[in-house]
């Protein structure tokens, strides 16, 4: 068998960042420019809402992404995949509008998500908050950062002491499998939130704000950046049996690693 090449290097991976970051910022601008105004919506099947802002913004980002990297590939929530027949070793995975309900109804957690993926290896990720203007990224090997700030998960050991997160599926029939442990973790933390952007949990999960996150259901958009960014804060991120996290397992656990085991426990 032949030795699987090497990745590029960290300066490349830093490059690959800067094109991200300044594609998720051209998106949050769009996003803003719609956000609380008059704007087309309308529903996918079991995908929840779509509006003309989603489509604008990741047009932009496009835009920036494609011109940085034109060998790469792309994976977005809007567009789709590139021609997945050939497939290139690097790949933007773009979601240009995670949280679009809240969008839709004026509640501003919401964000634009953006990673990049090299031979199968996400080696850069970027959240941006259009409303707060705050971008959280990081590089595979480098950390994980608010604007030039390192941050770290939390330090929190017990349950009792713990602030978490999730999201509930778009599909009815699978909520009472939800239920069941948001009711076992409501009964030992001492808070659950359901802000209603996996990016944004995953991101407040990453600079110790959230203890953990756990959600099902969920596409590579949405949770591609965000798993990169745990990782580089010192977290964990897993599928719901405690195995190795994959973009499209479709569910994700991601903890500050000190209270992985007790509710991963609570999970299945």
């Amino acid at each position: 068998m032949s030795k699987r090449p090497q990745l590029a290097s960290s300066q490349d991976f830093q490059r690959i960042h800067l094109a991200a970051n300044d594609a998720a910022i051209a998106a949050g601008k769009v996003l803003l420019k719609y956000f609380g105004k008059t704007f087309e919506v309308r529903e996918k099947k079991l995908a929840g809402l779509v509006t003309n802002a989603d489509l604008e913004a990741e047009a932009a980002a496009l835009k920036i992404l494609k011109k940085a990297r034109p060998d790469f590939g792309f994976l977005a929530e809007e567009s789709g995949a590139s021609d997945e027949t050939r497939p290139a070793e690097g790949r933007w995975i773009l979601d240009p509008l995670d949280g679009t309900t809240n969008f839709v109804h004026g509640f501003p957690m919401f964000c634009v998500s953006i990673a990049a993926e090299w031979r199968g290896q996400l080696v850069a990720g970027v959240i941006h908050h259009p409303v707060l203007n705050e971008t959280t990224w990081a590089v595979r090997g480098k950390g994980a950062f608010v604007g030039k700030k390192r941050i770290q998960v939390s330090q929190t050991r017990k349950l009792s002491n713990s602030l978490l997160t999730t999201g509930f599926t778009y599909r009815k029939n699978d909520l009472p499998k939800e239920m069941g442990p948001f009711e076992k973790l409501s009964g030992v933390a001492r808070a659950i939130r359901r802000p209603g952007s996996a990016a944004l949990d995953l991101a407040y999960t990453a600079r110790g704000v959230f203890d953990g996150f756990w959600e099902r259901n969920l596409a590579p958009w949405d949770v591609a950046a965000g798993a990169l960014l745990v990782e580089e804060a010192g977290g964990k991120v897993t599928d719901f049996a405690g195995g190795p996290f994959r973009l499209e397992g479709g569910e994700i656990l991601a903890t500050n690693q000190l209270l992985h085991r007790a509710i991963l426990s609570s999970l299945n």
